[in-house]
């Protein structure tokens, strides 16, 4: 028996003679966290407009549970959305905030009063439920329309970019704490965001997007260990882009290390393949030794360390752990290995 929630068939957005969505298909699974991801200008935005009901497709259609939903307007989908500008009333309390959507619901007194509780307790703000939201924090605010936009009990629960405007501490904080609300209700979730750290960490289903199609649809470590295709690779992590060409036996050369490609391709094949930073290892070069690079920038981020390494008019990002001993300065010549189990090959465009 499926599970898919929301049914995105053959979807494609044109504003005159510009395609914003191109043939998208895309099942939501209930109960998941989706997010939508991608460069700007890709679709990720036009696409979630369109399963809130602002935008209608130019072809294609939308099934929520089996029913067609295309033509039914945004107001009777009953879905929870919070925008980027958050929309909040600054006139209004906190409470009152949160039962707009209950009270247009015409619910009754007690169950407004009971759900907006219950929710003020859940986003750990009850201690100022008559505060006018104009004198919150920007992540007081932030709870505040996740808590309005959670009162209705959404069928989905639809997110425009909610964090970008925070700084980076309160951002990390409200991403985990907008991941277990939406675990706590079990709420289908689509989020848009063009974050790739906060996409990785939310998401149960990564959809990367560019020119109005999908890239690429799965979850999260599928995404960044096995991208659909260099496009993909190159958007999403620290990856470099080596071009390279299919020798005799189907081996194939990087930074002078042959392995087998492990796609069927033939000699002569040329290919991009892709080489996560974290996967190339250096060490100092021998003297007279071939495939070298040159360390033209460094830098260490606590966490980790990071060298950027000029190989033949290409600058390749290499990434070690904070225990890496290594102490590589600008000027060095250095010597690069490839991990082969961890190279993505794909043919060039």
């Amino acid at each position: 028996m499926t599970n898919t929630h929301l049914n995105i068939e053959a979807v494609s957005k044109s504003f005159g003679p510009v395609t914003a969505l191109n043939r998208v298909d895309l099942k939501i699974e209930r109960g998941s966290f989706v997010c939508l991801l991608g460069p700007s200008g890709c679709g990720k935005t036009t696409l979630l407009r369109i399963i809130a009901g602002f935008e209608k497709p130019t072809e294609g259609r939308l099934l929520l549970d089996g029913a067609d939903i295309s033509e039914v307007p945004p107001h009777k989908r009953g879905f929870g959305m919070v925008f980027q500008s958050l929309a909040l009333f600054p006139h209004m309390s906190v409470a009152e905030n949160i039962a707009y959507g209950l009270k247009l619901r015409r619910t009754t007194a007690k169950e407004q009063r009971e759900r907006v509780e219950e929710l003020l307790n859940v986003v750990e703000l009850p201690h100022i439920a008559d505060r006018t939201v104009s004198a919150l924090s920007g992540g007081q605010r932030q709870r505040v329309a996740i808590a309005r936009a959670l009162a209705i009990k959404p069928k989905l629960f639809l997110l425009d970019e909610p964090l970008s405007a925070l700084d980076a501490k309160l951002r990390d904080n409200m991403q985990i704490e907008l991941r277990r609300l939406q675990q706590k209700f079990g709420v289908t979730t689509v989020l848009v965001t063009h974050d790739q750290t906060e996409a990785m960490m939310l998401a149960d289903e990564l959809v990367v997007l560019d020119h109005g199609k999908v890239q690429q649809a799965a979850t999260p470590t599928q995404v960044y260990r096995q991208p659909a295709n260099s496009l993909v690779a190159d958007f999403i992590g620290a990856a470099n882009l080596v071009q390279a060409e299919i020798g005799q036996n189907r081996q194939l050369a990087i930074f002078g290390n042959s392995f087998k490609a492990a796609a069927d391709y033939e000699p002569g094949t040329a290919v991009n393949v892709a080489v996560r930073a974290e996967n190339i290892s250096l060490r100092p070069a021998q003297a007279n030794e071939g495939s070298t690079g040159r360390v033209v920038f460094a830098r260490d981020l606590g966490a980790f360390k990071e060298w950027l390494v000029s190989v033949k008019d290409q600058e390749i990002r290499v990434r070690g752990s904070a225990s890496d001993d290594s102490e590589f300065q600008v000027g060095d010549l250095v010597h690069l290995t490839a991990d082969p189990a961890r190279l993505a090959v794909f043919p060039v465009d």
